[in-house]
């Protein structure tokens, strides 16, 4: 049998993450091959192409930041970006730098084995190929894998079914059509007017109801593309030490909600909310904080539902009472609720009226049964370890990486975990990761990789991996920082609650990019403090 190629790393996906990798170790020399399950770049924008799928992070600032020439060259049309131009872009960045030629595509890892002996992972691709690589890089991306519910006879419907996160690649025509839609998270409110204003007749089957604020989308004006690129450095630089990754185009008030009259959350709320945008959970310092305070905001967004919604019980069940107001992760909209006020729009509270089966012409609802020509699945993704999860990935000793997280993630620092040698989860659970304008995150954990496997090639380094008690460390002061806040009061799908049997705790580090950057940055400058590192012919050497 022919000896197996060994490359310097294999990296698995090639959505932002993936690409940027690739850019990266191109550059310092390393050899790299990268497996991708889709047919081309894009990753989250690949798949995701549902009717109104569109980011919730300006577009001037959802883009990468380490190409000055490309910053300056590419305009985007809206303020925030549809999902066909983030592709544009993502092939675009491919074009320029001509990545492709680098990247497997319609392949994915099953499984990857870290072989002591050689101190190599061994990886296994569903196109039956074998690559020996040092390190291994998952790319795979945060909502990549789709749930689907278990209802029973979901393969007896004789229509169309389709989940927003695995769209067609050609155009879906609703027109005509009876449609129903299960889920009213991300998704499910940016495609819900979009398939209404098509449909002849729309039934949205809400479980949970979500809280959704006005995006105010717009057309890019050419002043304020300018004053972006006027000061992208300056910016850029902003961006990586700021809380969430991103500026805000309000500025947030530094004072307790519940030191403010009642005229002044008026006005602050009313501001907000006309100027769109996420900038409603700044309004105040302490909304994701305090419950009193939090309720000021919540109370004052249901007034605004019902002052939206015709229907006194539809705006009451469009209303959440269950969790405080950002505690899922906020959704951006157009014209969400004003939707439910078409004669074509029938909201069902499958809470009351739980579905008891999928039929052969629709679905049945406590003995009601509906028709339609195509359900719609917008039930959300088995976020930030499902993807992982589903490739056979064994550490030393031959422990399998769903063993080690059975009770939940374990990381240090949401980069590696104990056990598994030179493995790599770019913007993994315990990073700020979701939590965060996603291209700032991406950025960091890219360069932070690369800058570790340049680091290792020049100082005889032959593996790396935390050491066990400083990723107990960093598990517990995730989750500790995620106690201090309202968080933890909702049944999120950061909780992992979306997902049943799913372990249930915090998966991001809510501590602030800023805040992580800069502990990543004094971990690297202390010798990678709480990293393992193991020289070639030593024994391993603990830092920390």
């Amino acid at each position: 049998m022919a000896k197996l190629k060994t490359v310097d790393a294999v990296v698995v996906g090639a959505g932002f993450s993936g690409l940027y990798l690739l850019y990266l170790m191109r550059r310092q020399g390393f050899t790299t091959r990268v497996f991708e399950k889709g047919g081309n770049v894009g990753g989250t924008w690949y798949w995701n192409r549902y009717p109104g799928a569109r980011c919730d992070v300006e577009s001037m600032q959802y883009s990468y930041s380490f190409d000055e020439e490309l910053q300056l060259e590419w305009s985007w049309p809206e303020k925030y970006s549809a999902q066909p131009d983030i592709l544009a872009y993502i092939n675009h960045v491919d074009e320029k730098h001509q990545l492709s030629r680098d990247i497997t595509f319609n392949s994915s890892v099953t499984r990857a084995k870290f072989e002591e002996d050689s101190k190599v992972w061994k990886v296994v691709v569903d196109n039956g190929e074998v690559v020996n690589a040092r390190h291994l890089i998952m790319a795979t991306g945060c909502i990549s894998t789709a749930n689907l519910p278990k209802i029973p006879g979901i393969n007896d419907f004789n229509g169309c079914t389709y989940h927003t996160g695995y769209w067609p690649h050609q155009k879906v025509d609703f027109s005509g059509q009876n449609v129903g839609i299960i889920g009213t998270g991300s998704s499910g409110i940016q495609s819900i007017p979009v398939i209404a204003a098509e449909a002849k007749h729309l039934t949205v089957f809400q479980r949970t109801p979500h809280w959704t604020v006005p995006a105010r989308n717009e057309p890019m004006t050419e002043e304020y593309e300018r004053s972006w690129k006027d000061s992208y450095a300056e910016r850029r630089a902003q961006m990586r030490y700021s809380p969430s990754g991103s500026l805000r185009s309000v500025a947030p008030i530094d004072l307790s909600a519940l030191d403010a009259t009642n005229e002044e959350r008026e006005q602050a709320y009313r501001e907000r909310w006309a100027a769109g945008g996420m900038t409603l959970l700044k309004s105040y310092n302490d909304l994701l904080t305090n419950d009193a305070a939090n309720e000021t905001a919540a109370k004052w967004v249901r007034r605004r539902i019902a002052g939206i919604v015709q229907d006194p019980k539809v705006a009451d069940l469009l209303s959440p009472k269950t969790y405080p107001i950002g505690t899922k992760r906020l959704c951006l909209d157009t014209n969400y609720y004003e939707t439910f006020n078409r004669e074509n729009v029938e909201l069902v509270d499958i809470i009351k009226e739980p579905i008891d089966r999928i039929t052969r012409s629709g679905l049945e609802v406590l003995g009601r049964s509906f028709d339609f020509d195509s359900i719609v699945f917008a039930t959300g993704f088995d976020a930030m370890t499902g993807t992982l999860l589903r490739v056979d990935l064994k550490g030393r000793g031959g422990l399998n990486l769903s063993e080690k997280w059975a009770a939940g993630p374990r990381t240090y620092l949401g980069l590696m975990t104990e056990g598994f040698p030179n493995m790599y989860t770019i913007t993994g659970p315990g990073s700020p990761s979701v939590k965060s304008n996603m291209m700032t995150s991406i950025e960091q954990h890219v360069e932070l990789v690369v800058e570790m496997l340049v680091y290792f090639r020049d100082n005889d380094i032959e593996t790396i991996e935390p050491d066990l008690r400083a990723e107990d460390e960093w598990v517990e002061h995730v989750q500790e920082v995620a106690s201090q806040t309202l968080f933890p009061k909702a049944n999120s799908w950061y909780m992992g609650a979306n997902i049943p049997g799913k372990p249930q705790l915090f998966m991001p580090y809510i501590g602030g990019v800023g805040a992580y950057r800069k502990i990543c940055e004094k971990v690297v400058a202390e010798g990678y403090r709480g990293f393992i590192l193991e020289y070639k012919n030593t024994k391993a050497e603990a830092t920390g």
